[in-house]
């Protein structure tokens, strides 16, 4: 083998060199009166910190982040987007929920 070949060793690729957008699995943007989302507060993993965790979207990653931007503002605190949840630093289960059913999603407290 020359050392000008790169060494991925891909037997057959379609699409150019770039597949990523063709592989990817696509999202289905359900509407929130469809989706049932879980508002959960927990400390697990976090060093003791209580954090407010959204989980149950079926949404795309932009119409998440524009809800996070909601929330965080509507709590006061901060916040992010990991895997599809959002977590919302502090205890804010049940002003969450009322966030949330007003926007129209299925939402229920999840946990103790």
């Amino acid at each position: 083998m020359s050392s000008s070949k790169s060494n991925k060793r891909v037997v057959y690729q379609e699409f150019g060199k770039d597949n990523s957008a063709a592989v990817e699995r696509p999202v289905q943007e359900l509407p929130p009166n469809q989706q049932n989302v879980r508002v959960q507060a927990t400390r697990a993993g976090r060093k003791g910190k209580t954090v407010t965790v959204i989980t149950g979207f079926q949404s795309k990653p932009e119409t998440l982040t524009a809800l996070l931007k909601q929330l965080k503002s509507q709590c006061g605190s901060g916040g992010t987007l990991k895997d599809n949840e959002i977590e919302i630093q502090g205890d804010h289960k049940q002003k969450i929920l009322d966030i949330l059913i007003k926007l129209g999603y299925k939402a229920k407290i999840s946990g103790g």
